[in-house]
């Protein structure tokens, strides 16, 4: 037998790589402005095309390369950053590896234009598929300038399991937001299609949120703070008040590296155990600076995995330093100066005599005599017995007829501790889950009005704002039409924000600021992408918020049209999230029990 083991071609091995980093346009833009923040950029300006598909362009105005460095920084495992391995335990960059560069090249069409300080002409390199078509010199400004054109141009099937344009751009805004709550410092601008999506200038963190995400943060943020010999941690934790239960934007970061640590995730949750409701989550922006040494980047590819040394220390003054900054803004005393209007509050004087109150009793009083009340002349009611003359010769406790008409006319249902209806079946008891079985019920039904558009709205009396972050407005646009079908108003306001004017009827009493924004991040949590998944991810977000809370008590009318609704479902056993909505405990069961 011949040898089997083979070299793979340089092609085949970029490829490899590049399947590695390189698995959608969002990927392309993370090492770009990685490498551009490595090299010292002041101002980063991204634009992209069809969500990069197109053409996806990183200006800054970093150091830039030399002709030399140009044409190498695309060859495999290439970089600036380290030298020997010993370099992979004290990383101070975003990129290491060398990989970056020649994995975009392998899949697209790349135009570099750099020029160094002091260097009066810069470089224009192309290439195509990691090859090299042309080097030349050309005039430009300082920096780099990558231009990225046709993504996978050259492998088929990984351009054809990219998702819709809407999809692909909410992905570029939650890489390019990871990286710009780092470096507030640096200016940041990204734009789609000619059109500005955010314009960061520089400033502080606080205000580095607050433009990303909104000037409500303002208010819900406590400060965090602390500093050992083991790590320092800084950043923001969110007040109480303002937990959700989706769309929380939690954030981790490490020596300035975005990081996913479900670990640290516990800490904070468990510094607002009992003080945010169960299955609700608080926001969070904190940052580590530990030494590089003490922690190992180099276990994932995309790097958002970061192993600890002093993982467990590192846990416990996570835990301490949220409590700390709880325990601040709940115990702030209230010192009020204004005492205009207020009670003189006499001033002790030691000097002054103090007498003694001096006790008064009555010796006649004896609580143990009862005093004799006053009886008063009762008054009689004349003519009594006619209103009684109309009644039937047979006598019946009225209580009594009440209930056996009650249960000649309509089966009884009973209702368990206000969650689960009980009715009694041919094979034995029937146990239904009442805010199932409504999700379910209100899920067909709006579905149906989506597809048949017949969905009635109502005006609100005052029109309240609902504002989301760059990455969410994406996908509203997206579904703001099926929105609008299904009987929302919303105006857009700038700047992110969005008025309501009108929901669909019969939703009263609920949040509908929080209702809408559950509707995006519903969509953006399932990934749907086709309308009709959008039409059922919508219409069962919908359907779990209008649907009777748990604990609601019915009445025996109301459980009748419950389970008559039911019934005429498609599916009556499980709600459209696969969970069970009713059992039977079968009449041999229940003797048995009882046996």
């Amino acid at each position: 037998m011949g040898d089997v083991i083979q070299l793979l071609p340089d092609a085949v091995a970029n490829q490899i790589a590049a399947g590695e980093v390189i698995q959608r346009p969002a990927s392309v833009i993370k090492e770009l402005v990685e490498n551009a923040v490595d090299a010292g950029a002041r101002t980063i300006r991204v634009l992209v095309v069809d969500a990069g598909r197109t053409s996806i362009q990183v200006i800054d105005d970093g150091k830039g390369m030399s002709e030399t460095d140009a044409r190498l920084a695309f060859e495999r495992h290439a970089t600036s950053k380290i030298r020997k391995a010993d370099d992979l335990f004290a990383l101070t960059t975003m990129g290491f590896r060398g990989e970056a560069l020649p994995s975009i090249a392998a899949v697209s069409q790349i135009e570099l234009r750099t020029r160094m300080e002091g260097n009066e002409l810069g470089t224009c390199l192309c290439l195509s598929g990691s090859k090299v078509e042309s080097q030349e010199p050309v005039s430009c400004p300082v920096g780099s300038n990558f231009k990225v054109e046709n993504l996978f141009f050259n492998v088929p099937a990984r351009r054809k399991f990219l998702k819709s344009n809407a999809t692909e751009l909410n992905n570029i805004l939650t890489a390019y937001e990871r990286i710009v709550l780092v470096y507030p410092q640096i200016n940041f601008s990204i734009y789609s299609n000619g059109q500005e999506l955010m314009n960061l200038k520089s400033g502080l963190l606080r205000q580095r949120i607050v433009d990303v995400f909104g000037k409500r943060f303002n208010q819900d943020l406590l400060e965090l703070k602390v500093d050992t010999a083991i790590c320092k941690i800084s950043g923001y934790v969110g007040k109480p008040e303002s937990a959700k239960k989706k769309g929380v934007h939690n954030y981790f970061f490490v020596n300035g590296r975005f990081m996913k640590h479900a670990y640290f995730h516990k800490a904070v949750a468990q510094a607002f155990d009992r003080l945010v409701p169960m299955g609700m989550q608080v926001p969070y922006f904190i940052y580590f600076e530990v030494p590089p040494s003490d922690i190992d980047v180099n276990i994932h590819p995309t790097k958002t995995e970061i192993k600890f040394e002093n993982e467990q220390a590192i846990w416990q003054i996570l835990l301490a330093a949220v409590k700390d900054a709880i325990g601040h803004f709940c115990e702030i005393p209230q010192i009020d100066f204004d005492t205009e209007g207020r009670p003189d509050i006499p001033v002790f004087d030691p000097t002054q005599q103090v007498v003694a109150p001096q006790p008064t009793h009555q010796p006649s009083y004896n609580p143990f005599v009862q005093s004799h009340p006053v009886e008063r002349p009762k008054k009689r009611v004349e003519g009594w017995e006619q209103l009684y003359d109309q009644l039937p010769n047979h006598q019946q406790d009225p209580m009594e007829a009440e209930v056996f008409d009650i249960a000649d006319k309509s089966p009884a249902h009973y209702q368990y501790k206000g969650r689960y209806i009980m009715t009694a079946v041919k094979s034995g008891l029937m146990i239904i889950d009442q805010y199932r079985a409504d999700v379910r019920i209100r899920y067909e039904r709006y579905l149906s009005q989506l597809e048949s558009q017949t969905v009635s709205s109502q005006r609100v009396l005052f029109p309240e704002i609902v504002r989301f972050a760059p990455s969410d407005t994406v996908i509203l646009e997206k579904i703001l039409p099926e929105l609008q079908t299904m009987g929302f108003e919303l105006t857009d306001l700038g700047q992110y924000s969005y008025g309501i004017h009108a929901v669909p009827a019969g939703l009263d009493g609920l949040n509908y600021v929080q209702l809408v924004q559950d509707l995006v991040h519903d969509t953006i949590e399932n990934g749907k992408s086709s309308l009709e998944e959008i039409h059922a991810s919508l219409a069962l977000s919908l359907a779990r918020h209008a649907a009777i809370p748990q604990g609601q008590v019915l009445s025996n009318e109301e459980m009748e049209n419950m389970v008559n609704e039911l019934f005429s479902c498609s599916n009556v056993n499980y709600t459209p999230d696969g969970k069970t909505i009713l059992c039977i405990l079968p009449q041999r069961e229940i003797e048995q029990l009882l046996g």
